[in-house]
């Protein structure tokens, strides 16, 4: 079986642990300079350094179809540089998956292969995709939704630690972000974690940096720049979150659900 899957984020790639790890063949996209802030969990870094690994899985960044299909037979997962999902009608997957998580359907189509399936908000179960998996934390987290759509995005951080919105630092100005700290690096309320145009981004609680923008990126004002988990556990920055591997979860259960129902057909 081939799934591809759109996004290369640390949910996307929780994703593609779950689905890879069930050996289904993956093929993930993402955009030519990827914004991932969990740099350290995301196989979106292949597009960047060429090739990545999460955990124990690795991914390689390929330049078409034709050579993901030749990578998947060494055990990597391909990365493409193809925010269109051009390569989808070449490859012809058993399924599609949308984890870009933009909180909006970008382009996939229900007719892009036999089962599509979208996660998070902006999806519609029977309209644009043949489920959607939610993504809000709680009680419905990683459940499978085979009509309507996921919960609406209300812009407030799932709490970690006790803490929501605090755990999130966002770049203080529009301009180049020039990163300070390392992911993993231990902060205290008031650290200086990067600065955009000499003003500062600083941390807004203690704990452990999980993630942070590369240094160059273009950033706006108030963009999602830096997440800081206040449990203080360091290996969980090396490691997909327990809402990646619940999403991927419900992906799984989707996928396999709707491709059987398909063959008993």
């Amino acid at each position: 079986m081939l799934v591809v899957i759109r996004g290369a984020g640390d949910l996307a790639s929780g994703v593609a642990l779950r689905l890879w790890r069930a050996h289904i063949q993956v093929v993930m996209t993402d955009i030519p300079a990827p914004t991932a802030i969990r740099r350290t969990v995301c196989f979106s870094q292949a597009i960047v350094h060429g090739e990545t690994t999460v955990e124990d899985v690795t991914a390689r960044r390929t330049e078409s179809p034709e050579a993901a299909l030749a990578v998947l037979k060494e055990g990597i997962i391909p990365v493409l540089a193809d925010p269109e999902g051009s390569c989808i009608p070449v490859l012809r997957p058993d399924a599609v998956v949308d984890a870009i998580l933009a909180k909006r359907n970008l382009g996939t189509k229900i007719t892009d292969a036999p089962v599509v399936i979208g996660v998070g908000p902006g999806f519609t179960a029977g309209v644009d995709c043949h489920a959607v998996v939610e993504t809000m934390r709680g009680h419905y987290l990683g459940r499978v939704i085979h009509e309507g759509s996921a919960i609406p995005n209300t812009g407030i951080p799932g709490l970690i630690g006790g803490f929501a919105g605090e755990r999130v630092l966002r770049a203080p100005a529009d301009g180049v972000f020039h990163q300070l700290l390392e992911i993993g690096a231990q902060v205290k309320m008031g650290d200086v974690a990067a600065t955009v145009n000499g003003e500062p981004m600083v941390c807004t609680l203690d704990g452990v940096l999980r993630g942070i923008l590369a240094d160059g990126t273009p950033v706006h004002k108030g963009m999602k720049s830096g997440d800081i988990d206040p449990r203080c556990e360091v290996k969980h920055c090396y490691c997909a979150s327990d809402k990646a591997l619940a999403v991927g979860g419900g992906v799984l259960e989707a996928v396999l659900n709707l491709t059987g129902a398909l063959e008993k057909r």
